[in-house]
């Protein structure tokens, strides 16, 4: 089974979200990955992977993401945030990590979890 992965990150951790892809590239090549407009540009750009962009965050992208998540499209989301400050988007953000919770679907918010859900798919053991 391949694994549907969205990753998400907001403009201050970006470059996060690309160094954490860099590490994990040769595993996320294995898998079928979307990500919000910006972030999952850079993706593409800077790692060379294989990544269908949906809109920005602010413009419907978590949403974009939530629906396929409802659907059982979405095996996990890395999804990292900048709690420190406010985004215009704000109640969609709340209703993708609840969609998250409701479908009981794996979501890491930061890049300790991130690692540890990457490195258990890349293992085999858990998904």
């Amino acid at each position: 089974m391949t694994l549907s992965i969205a990753l998400i990150a907001h403009d201050n951790k970006k470059d996060a979200i690309v160094a954490l892809a860099r590490e994990f590239a040769p595993f996320l090549r294995q898998c079928r990955l979307c990500a919000t407009g910006t972030t999952g540009q850079r993706l593409i750009d800077e790692v060379g992977l294989n990544v269908e962009c949906m809109l920005s965050g602010p413009m419907g992208g978590d949403l974009q993401i939530g629906a396929r998540l409802a659907t059982g499209e979405v095996d996990g989301i890395i999804f990292l945030r900048d709690p420190m400050t406010p985004q215009p988007h704000e109640p969609d953000i709340n209703a993708l990590v609840r969609a998250c919770d409701v479908h009981d679907v794996p979501c890491a918010t930061n890049l300790s979890t991130a690692r540890l859900m990457l490195a258990q798919w890349q293992s085999g053991v858990w998904g």
